[in-house]
């Protein structure tokens, strides 16, 4: 019965995860979870609190996977850049994915959020700079194994990359083109790996 119980909890978790991610929070009604999660309100808030408190759930669950994302591609890649290269190339099918969204949950949230929702803003830069921090490993790895040059600044370069796959991440929710987004996301991909070229 317990494991049952932890299931359908996972299970209303990802389905909140996927209304918030994307409606938004302030889109998102307590009908919409009700309707969602097939829960009543006096279950919804016995099981996660509040809204916000499901919310920041749901940000930390949407963080998680896309953490685990990462080291699969970084695990894959054979080394940190070809593992970040194949992270972006994954990006260059987001179109073809059915997500709720192209943008960035992490991203969206930030910049929907208001004073009133302090401690989900806090939690979403705090989940935006950890993905930011294992790039800069990842870099930091990669400089350390020899493919980038010594003045190479692992932080500075992950910052760069957040940046891009944010940008490419918002276009690709504003234009819906497929070819377009996977020969951008690939672009970049070649950036990252040229970068060993470069140090040659």
């Amino acid at each position: 019965m317990a494991r049952s119980t932890l299931f359908n909890r996972q299970q209303a978790l990802d389905d909140a995860m996927a209304l918030f991610w994307q409606k938004g929070f302030y889109a998102t009604s307590m009908k919409d979870l009700e309707k969602t999660l097939d829960m009543r309100p006096g279950s919804i808030y016995a099981t996660f609190g509040s809204k916000e408190g499901l919310f920041q759930e749901a940000l930390a669950r949407y963080a998680e996977l896309g953490a685990g994302e990462l080291e699969k591609s970084l695990a894959a890649g054979g080394d940190p850049l070809h593992g970040l290269a194949e992270h972006v190339r994954r990006l260059g099918c987001l179109g073809d994915a059915g997500l709720p969204s192209c943008a960035c949950m992490l991203v969206k949230s930030l910049l929907e959020l208001g004073e009133g929702e302090a401690a989900s803003r806090a939690l979403a830069e705090h989940c935006l700079a950890d993905i930011e921090a294992r790039f800069a490993a990842a870099f930091a790895e990669a400089k350390a194994l020899g493919p980038l040059t010594d003045d190479a600044e692992p932080a500075l370069l992950a910052s760069r990359l957040q940046v891009a796959i944010m940008g490419l991440r918002s276009y690709a929710q504003r234009r819906h083109d497929p070819k377009l987004l996977k020969t951008l996301a690939e672009d970049l991909a070649a950036q990252i790996e040229g970068m060993r070229v470069a140090a040659a």
